[in-house]
Parts: structure tokens; sequence; C-alpha cells
């Protein structure tokens, strides 16, 4: 699309196009007629808009430097009363007579931050949270507000979380228990009858339905957690026998993360609700039917069952997930229960932005080339050009053929000594001409063939910004999640070139080379060419989900800087808070050096240089000084 405007004047409408901000962004980006990325708190036209670059200036004057983590905190407040309020107008609507309660899963975003403003606005909600640690336990009891919502216990239970979890439940906490294994039972009720609690219990099923995506193994029978149907039936059984079967209170599934077609939400439904109608018909008290997670994303903006989007809306969601609980239930005039979602990517994903600077570019100049070749040029190079000079639409994948042949042998013929370096250069300069002539060419032809689909991602610029892949956006590198990425800036210009990004590790994997795009996925994406002495700053969206928790030290580089804001309805905005990010000294000692000893280390060489006269005792203070001043920077490119 930005090839074919190239001629013509690039408006920031092509700009909103192109990046397909208005598709993924839920309303909460757009950009402005200065041709900036503005940030719509409150996701609908007509409220407060703050420009992004903007926020980055004030960040710089505040003294930090990017790569950071922008959270924006109204968008966490949209998100929970916008699966809220969609949840309660399908329920009034449809006449369903149980209750809505959100679920956050802490695993999908365990930062302190993020955990108390879900609790703090979530209290009007009874939004509650779900735990499947000791240390998740007691995090979410530390800032649960609201004594309503629900503290889901999930995966494996020790002695000692259970016991945790019934002391929060006598304190008023509303913890439920869910089963993931048979053997847990008898813990539960053995730590229950010695602390003379009486427990709430769930039980996770195993559903034969299976959603497609990343993370389709999650669900389906042969899933690693929860119970089978007749260990569901034992659970009963043994409760009975215990006169305990009141205590059995919700029905748990998982069909999956970021579950892209709602055929298989409501079919998973449907099938949970009519094992909780076997379990309420068994005597059980029951009253929750925990959906899990599995809302959706629209990370590419397609509107597709695609892995990266979602074809449902919201509200659609929330009204086949009622009408399908109430459609087996009534049947069978069974007491609607309240709804459970563990909603946690829908909730976060938006809520935080990855900002970077670009370093540097690499570019692939052809420059100009002779007509006439010296005589004592190497056949090889003679073909290239003769190749380049003969391409036309019919011959196109013959004249790739022979570049990379003749390419090929100028390299063979290098490494074994029968070429110059300047030689060799210029095969290199007649390979890329041939490579931007196909590009362009293979654009006018109806049928591509196959090894021309490369060309392009072979002649990107490569981008270097200030991040770490590995650290901040793992998912991109571990599973090929695809997050939009574009300028924040310079919309109003067109993007002449096409590049990839590469990050700060020294490692071929620290790159992203794929990009989202209406008809699917491309393989670079059209950026501005830097401009001297200017910046030049790019965000990577929807981030906000599982990122902070997942990602490493690769290359040792650390958490980046995080600042969050509260945008306000005049548009005028607070640094809530601010978090720097680590120093080298705090990286080195996550990996278990003392920053004291290394300096000592590093003073006693330093002594070592004086005595052996390469550097003076001013030097050396120097030297140590710069070293000292190393261990307390930012580990990520500073300016």
């Amino acid at each position: 699309m930005a090839k074919k405007k190239s001629m013509q004047k690039w408006t920031v409408e092509d700009s909103v196009d192109l990046y397909g901000i208005r598709n993924w962004s839920s309303g909460y980006f757009d950009i402005s007629p200065k041709g900036e990325v503005v940030i719509r708190p409150f996701g609908r036209e007509g409220g407060p808009e703050v420009s992004v670059l903007e926020i980055i200036h004030e960040l710089k004057a505040r003294g930090y430097d990017l790569p950071v983590l922008l959270r924006i905190e109204n968008i966490l407040d949209s998100q929970i009363s916008l699966l809220h309020q969609t949840f309660r107008a399908a329920i009034s609507e449809l006449g369903y007579k149980g209750e809505y309660r959100g679920v956050f899963p802490i695993k999908v975003n365990q930062q302190q931050q993020v955990v108390e403003k879900i609790a703090q606005y979530g209290a009007a909600y009874h939004h509650g949270l779900e735990v499947g640690s000791k240390a998740e336990l007691i995090a979410a009891i530390s800032q649960l507000k609201s004594r309503e919502a629900c503290l889901i216990c999930n995966g494996y239970k020790d002695e000692e979380f259970i016991d945790l979890g019934l002391h929060a439940l006598s304190m008023g906490f509303n913890v439920i228990f869910v089963l993931e294994m048979p053997g847990e039972l008898e813990v539960i009720l053995d730590e229950a009858r010695r602390m003379g609690i009486r427990p709430q219990i769930g039980v996770r099923v195993k559903l034969s339905t299976k959603a497609s995506g990343h993370w389709s193994e999650s669900g389906g029978e042969r899933s690693a957690f929860g119970l089978t149907s007749a260990q569901i039936v034992d659970v009963v059984d043994i409760l009975k026998e215990h006169d305990m079967l009141d205590t059995l209170k919700l029905m748990h599934y998982h069909l999956g993360s970021q579950v892209p077609n709602i055929r298989d939400i409501r079919a998973a439904v449907m099938e949970a609700t009519r094992i909780y109608a076997s379990l309420v018909q068994e005597g059980a008290a029951m009253g929750y039917l925990d959906l899990g997670g599995g809302l959706a994303v629209d990370y590419d903006g397609s509107h597709t069952n695609y892995v990266s989007s979602r074809n449902y809306t919201m509200m659609e969601y929330c009204t086949d997930v009622v009408e399908a609980v109430m459609t087996i239930l009534d049947a069978q005039s069974i007491p609607h229960p309240h709804i459970v979602t563990e909603s946690g990517r829908a909730t976060v994903a938006y809520y935080s932005i990855l900002l970077f600077n670009v370093l540097d570019v690499s570019l692939i100049e052809v420059g100009s080339l002779p007509e006439e070749l010296p005589e004592d040029t190497p056949e090889p190079v003679r073909n290239l050009k003769e190749a380049l000079q003969n391409i036309n639409p019919r011959n196109l994948q013959e004249a790739y053929n022979d570049a990379i042949y003749y390419y090929d042998e100028m390299r063979q013929l290098f490494i074994t000594g029968r070429v110059t370096l300047r030689q060799r250069t210029l095969a290199e300069r007649f390979f890329w001409a041939i490579m931007r002539v196909l590009s362009e060419e293979k654009n006018r032809v109806k049928y591509i063939p196959k090894e021309l689909h490369e060309i392009d991602s072979m002649l990107a610029d490569i981008y270097y910004c200030n991040f770490s892949v590995f650290q901040s956006l793992p998912d991109s590198w571990a599973i090929d999640q695809l997050f939009p990425v574009m300028p924040i800036h310079r919309l109003e210009e067109f993007p002449e070139r096409q590049g990839i990004l590469s990050d700060l590790t020294c490692d071929s994997d620290g790159r992203i080379s794929h990009f989202i795009d209406p008809q699917g996925i491309k393989t670079t994406l059209e950026l501005h060419p830097l401009k001297d002495g200017e910046e030049y700053y790019l965000g990577t969206f929807l981030v906000g989900a599982y990122q902070e928790t997942l990602g490493d030290l690769h290359n040792l580089l650390g958490d980046t800087n995080v600042v969050s804001v509260r945008i306000q309805e005049d548009g005028s905005y607070d640094f809530v808070r601010e978090i720097d990010g680590d120093s080298v000294s705090d990286i080195l000692a996550y990996v278990e050096y003392d920053p004291h000893r290394v300096l000592v280390g590093i003073r006693k060489s330093a002594e070592r240089a004086v005595r052996e006269n390469r550097i003076t005792p001013a030097q050396r203070y120097q030297l140590m000084q710069a070293f000292e001043d190393g261990l307390r920077g930012y580990t990520y490119f500073e300016r």
C-alpha cells in the first residue's frame, strides 16, 4: 500500500490504514493531525487525547532514558469496566438470574502496581484474583479489597499453600480451592479438619472440546491439568462420604489463552454447563461456573479466527456465554450460577506500550554501477551484469536463479584466492541491484514465484533499536507472537524505507522480522529514514500481558524503566509512578555477582597496571570512576 502511494501526497489517514491502528487499538490509540500517536484513555472519540511523543519528551526532561514501558492506568480501569458492564448488559437483556464475577490471573502480569490497581479499581465490581502458587496467594491477599470477590486457588497445592488459603478464608476472603489433581482433595479435607475451617472447593474438568491457537494444549482431554469425568465422580463420592458435598461450590475449565474462534468458546461453555448441571443433580451446592481464560485480544486488527486475532466482539462473547449457560440449565430447571471468567490478557494487554529509540540503521546501498567493466573482470561478474540488463516480467525466476548462482560462484572464487576483494564487491553490488529490480518487477506480475516472496526481507534495512526482545517481548521470540509495532511520530510523512528491527543483544534471534498486516503477516515494516540530529521513536503496543513476567536477562539487559500515567478528562496527565530500570549492579547481583567484589577485582587490576607503568595514578582514578558510574548506570544504551 505504501508503494502505491509513494508518488502521491502522503497523509495521516494513509498511516492510519498502513499501520491498522484503528483496527487493533480498540479505540485507545489513534494518530493526530500532527502525525503523532495519541492515547485515548477512555477508548472513545471526543474524549481527551495525549501525544505519546509529548510523554517521551516529559520523561526525558525528568531524567529517564529509553527504553521505557509506559503504563496508562485509565486503560486498565476502562477494560475492567468494559468487561463487567458488557456482561451485565447481556445478563440483563437475556434475563439471567446469576451475576458476573471477573477474576484476574496474577500470572499474566505479577507486577505489584498492576495487581494493586486491578484490585483497587475492581473492588466496585467485586473483581477477584486467581493464583497458582504460595507467593501469588500471599500477594493476592495483601492486595484484594472486596470480600465478595473470588480468590481462586489453582495449581499444585501443598499443605502450606492450603493452610494459607484456609487462613484467608477465616479472615473473610472468598477463597475457593480448585482441584487440579485427585490427591489434593484429601489434603484439603485433612488440613480443614485440623484447623476447624470448612473449605470451599472447586473442580477443574478436562473438556473434550479443544480450541485453535498457540495455547490449544491447555484444553482437551489430554491436557496436563484437571480431572476426568471418572475422577470428578470420585470427588463427589468422597465428599458425600465425609458429609462435605456442600463445600463443592465451583466448576472450572480452561480452554486456552487467546481463543480466536467464538464457535470454540460456545462449544466449551455448553459442554462445561452440562457437567455443572450433573454436579448440581448429584447434590453439590455449586453456585459458580468458572470458564477460565480465553477472551482474545485482536493483535493484528483483522477480526478473524487467525491466532493473533478474534472473530467476535466483547458483546458477542458475553452474550454467547450467558445464552449458552441459560440454554442448558433452563431445560433442567437448575438455578443460574455466578459466571466467572479469568480474562487476564484482555484486561491488561492494552495497558502497556514499550517505547524505544532507533540507534542506527544498516542499508543495502547499490550505488552507481560501471557501464564498462575492466578487462580483468571475472566471468561471473559479467554474467551478473548481463542478468541485470535482461530482466523482464517473463524471466523473473530465471534472473533470480542466475543471480544466486553467479554471486555464490564469486564468493567461492574469493575464498580460494582467485579474485580480489574489489572484484567480489563489484559482484555484490550487481547482485543487490538485481534483487532490487526483481522486488519492483514482482509486484507487476500476476503470479509471483515462491522464491521471490523473500526478496523484500532480503533487501530490508536493519534498524538497530534500544531494547531487548528477550527481556521485553519474549513471546515475539519464543512463539512468534505478533504485536503491533509502528513509529509514534512523523506519521504525516511517507515511510519510504522497508525495515526489520534488531535489538541490542548479540543474538541473531534478537530481532523482529514479522509484522501485522491486514492480509496476514508481512516480513518488513514501513519506516522513515533517520534524520541527522533527531531521534526516531517506535512503539510496540498491547504488551501488558505476560511480557514483563516472562522476560529474561539475555546479555544481562535488565528490566526497562517503567512509568505510569493517569490522564484527566481535560487532557492533562500525571506521572503517578516511576520505577527505575535495572542498573548494571542490579543485574550482576541477579546472577550472583557481588558488585563490591567486582569493583575490588577491577581495582586490583588497575593498581597492577599502575605498577607496570601502563597507566598513571590519575588515570587509575578516572578509570575507577568510570567503572563505578558504569555499575550505577542503565543496562540499555544511554545518550
